[in-house]
């Protein structure tokens, strides 16, 4: 359960998941301009396929990461507005993104959102 109040941040560009506690803590500093460490936020970190995710916090005295990887599906990030590094959730929609889409859905989605775009 997330505590009320708490700013959750997926950052939409892919990241290389190779990454541990640091270099996530320096791309959410660069791209979404707040620092891990003062606490409140959970960072949401994606690979490329999005099928493999990151969550990165702050808890009193050290740094949280969870990692979530996916075999027969993928996450289904949010888009992000206005070329924006990142975007905010709340934690009803973190808990739809850390449930996954089946990945002939999630074709099937995009397949349709590109149809109404044309």
């Amino acid at each position: 359960m997330i505590p009320g109040g708490v700013r959750i941040f997926v950052c939409t560009a892919p990241v290389d998941l190779r990454h541990g506690f640091d270099r996530l803590a320096q791309t959410a500093r660069e791209r979404v301009g707040t620092d891990p460490m003062s606490g409140g936020a959970l960072f949401v970190f994606a690979n490329k396929r999005a099928t493999r995710l990151k969550v990165l916090w702050f808890e009193r005295n050290g740094m949280c990461l969870l990692y979530k990887r996916l075999h027969q599906a993928a996450f289904d990030l949010p888009a992000a507005g206005g070329g924006s590094a990142s975007v905010h959730i709340d934690a009803a929609a973190l808990a739809r993104l850390l449930a996954g889409v089946p990945k002939d859905e999630l074709r099937e989605r995009k397949r349709a959102s590109r149809t109404r775009a044309a």
